[in-house]
């Protein structure tokens, strides 16, 4: 796929949008006097933020090997998630494709933009059929194809991610909130190979930065053009990226940290499995699991009445629960109540 094939799913208003700058951060000064943004001259944070990120992406192309101009900085994952199908999809007309079941804030952005939503339905192993994808778009045209590798709430990667990307006609976008408990390659590789390729990341995650609200786009320099054109101006505050930098300049909390869950993980799931209530622990490549039990309702308000918050998943998945890795004292007081459990 070219540019000019890229610049052919665009929104028509959006190639023509002329963007907000601030010509502070284009220009090149020294020790200037800002009296052009009606700021307070007092304060620790009286000025408003970089609006280019340039330090921030500059410290990411160090850490990912990928060009700076090949890279968005979001408040969150969902913000760009959002600039996306504002970019490429046309309200009332055009329509995204999503997992099914997969993070269900895909389909809430496209109901703001008042895009159709189609669901490509996963099999009982949360697999996509490929024959399932294939024929899904062929008769249901989109525009923008969302895969959550690991998936939320299901917890497994997709296999064989090159052949979705490959065989779609629109925009792909990976989301890899929790590549890194995965143990598994990034499709960042794929970058060069794919223009319409966007992958999405976040700190929020393994990073344990979710407070600051920073997630990342990696695209090729023609999509990010687009993002930071859409993008409001001053979408990360100071404080933010300064943390951001701060952990890229030393990751070993990070690492410690990663390690951790990984092994808490691991201990978790184990005392999971010996659990009556619990018909099925399902593999995942993420920081939870998602659980079906014998009686889901029961079993929610039971961790509810004893103040353990989990996530329902049912309907939609039958009976299922999803569960994330706490700290040992949180994982053992939701395996000590499950044990306490009379169905």
């Amino acid at each position: 796929m070219t540019t000019s094939t890229i610049n052919a799913l665009v929104r028509k208003n959006i190639l023509q949008l002329q963007p907000y700058i601030s010509y502070r951060d284009q220009l090149p000064l020294e020790d200037p006097v800002l009296l052009d943004a009606n700021e307070s001259p007092f304060g620790a944070y009286n000025r408003y933020p970089d609006s280019t990120q340039s330090k921030l992406k500059n410290k990411l192309s160090e850490y990912k090997n990928i060009g700076p101009q090949c890279i968005a900085i979001g408040n969150g994952s969902d913000e760009l998630i959002d600039l996306v199908i504002k970019i490429f999809c046309e309200p009332k007309k055009d329509a995204i494709m999503i997992m099914n079941p997969s993070f269900a804030m895909y389909g809430f952005y496209a109901a703001i933009n008042e895009n159709k939503v189609i669901g490509l339905n996963l099999n009982d192993r949360f697999e996509i059929k490929k024959e399932d994808f294939i024929e899904t778009t062929k008769n249901n045209p989109s525009k923008v194809f969302f895969i959550c590798s690991p998936n939320n709430p299901t917890g497994n990667s997709v296999d064989d991610l090159e052949f979705f990307i490959r065989n779609y006609n629109g925009i792909v976008v990976v989301d890899e909130a929790y590549i890194e408990f995965s143990g598994k390659d990034s499709a960042l590789s794929l970058l060069e190979k794919y223009p319409n390729l966007i992958i999405l990341q976040t700190f929020s995650k393994a990073w344990g930065m979710a407070g600051a609200r920073v997630g990342v786009a990696y695209a090729s320099e023609e999509i990010i053009t687009l993002i930071n054109s859409v993008k409001a101006p001053y979408n990360v505050n100071s404080i933010s990226q300064e943390l951001i930098i701060e952990m890229l300049d030393d990751n070993t909390l990070f690492n410690e940290n990663l390690k951790n869950i990984l092994a808490e993980k691991q201990w978790l799931e184990k005392s999971l499995r010996d659990m009556d209530c619990i018909d099925k622990v399902f593999p995942t490549d993420a920081n939870f699991f998602l659980i079906r039990f014998n009686n889901a309702e029961i079993i929610y308000q039971a961790l509810l009445n004893e103040n353990i918050l989990t996530s329902k998943r049912m309907p939609q998945i039958p009976q299922c629960i999803r569960i994330n890795v706490g700290s040992r004292d949180e994982n053992q007081k939701l395996i000590n109540v499950l044990k306490n459990i009379r169905l």
